[in-house]
């Protein structure tokens, strides 16, 4: 045990995740508010689209995954073409599916374009906080022990076996190793999700209050696509390309979004 050492985080690493903490708690938040004074959209609508997701993605979707991983293996998982279009499609209908019945069935009263929008910051914010708050959250902490030299001596009380502790202490090396600017990068994808998020609650708003289900079709057809785009490049190219890519797909779906939303008028609710 004695003989395990690891680097200490370099300053720039952990402002690095910082930022990313700030961006990915901070964001949801500001949106939250800014929406709600700007719209005068109701905040149920945040809490209604946070509730959603976890439901949908982080229980219903993840029981599917650990059912589909265990049947297919590797057949699934080798395959980043498979991979992708599962990945993909599974995200798209358990989200969107999800968004549609929470705004036919819990907004049903609230339902207005203002309010869809909230629910869409609620939606990608608890994403965020959720899978990239918490992560930074931990890497910090991480990164403290490590540099206080306090990791040390928290191991051998977690009462790890050597091999065990072994592969935690490679798992930590790659705080100190990783690039800073790739710290950021969790931020600059959170930022897109959000964008993405608004946009498709949009659509989705628009299948329910239309009564037109080709509107949540296309919602699908989105998340489906920057979902697998995600899992494609990220196999082939940098990590800065990747992330360029998604965010102009977010933006250029967000600038359509903007301009059918601003040419509807401003509603009540349904």
């Amino acid at each position: 045990m004695e003989n395990l050492t690891i680097q200490t985080v370099p300053t720039a690493n952990m402002i690095g995740m910082a930022v990313s903490l700030i961006v990915a708690v901070g964001l949801p938040v500001a949106l939250c508010i800014f929406v709600c004074r700007k719209t005068k959209a109701r905040i149920s609508g945040f809490f209604i689209g946070a509730a959603t997701f976890i439901l949908f993605a982080l229980i219903l979707e993840q029981i599917l995954h650990t059912a589909v991983f265990a049947a297919a293996g590797t057949a699934l998982t080798g395959n980043i073409w498979l991979y992708a279009l599962y990945g993909g499609l599974a995200a798209g209908l358990f989200e969107e599916t999800g968004r549609y019945l929470a705004m036919k069935l819990c907004m049903k009263k609230t339902l207005s374009k203002q309010n869809a929008i909230l629910y869409g910051v609620g939606h990608g914010g608890i994403e965020a906080i959720l899978l990239v708050g918490m992560n930074c959250i931990s890497n910090l902490l991480l990164s403290v022990s490590i540099n206080s030299g306090q990791l040390g001596m928290l191991l051998p009380m977690a009462g790890l076996d050597q091999n065990v502790t072994q592969q935690l202490m490679t798992q930590l090396e790659v705080l100190s190793i990783t690039p800073a600017w790739q710290f950021y990068m969790a931020g600059v994808e959170r930022v897109s999700a959000i964008i993405f998020h608004i946009s498709a609650s949009y659509l989705v708003y628009l299948a329910v209050k239309k009564k037109k289900i080709s509107w949540y079709l296309l919602a699908v057809l989105a998340h489906f696509l920057l979902d697998a785009i995600t899992v494609v490049t990220a196999a082939y190219l940098p990590i800065l390309a990747v992330e360029g890519i998604l965010l102009a797909f977010c933006v250029g779906l967000a600038s359509v979004i903007w301009r059918m939303y601003h040419r509807e008028p401003v509603s009540a609710g349904i």
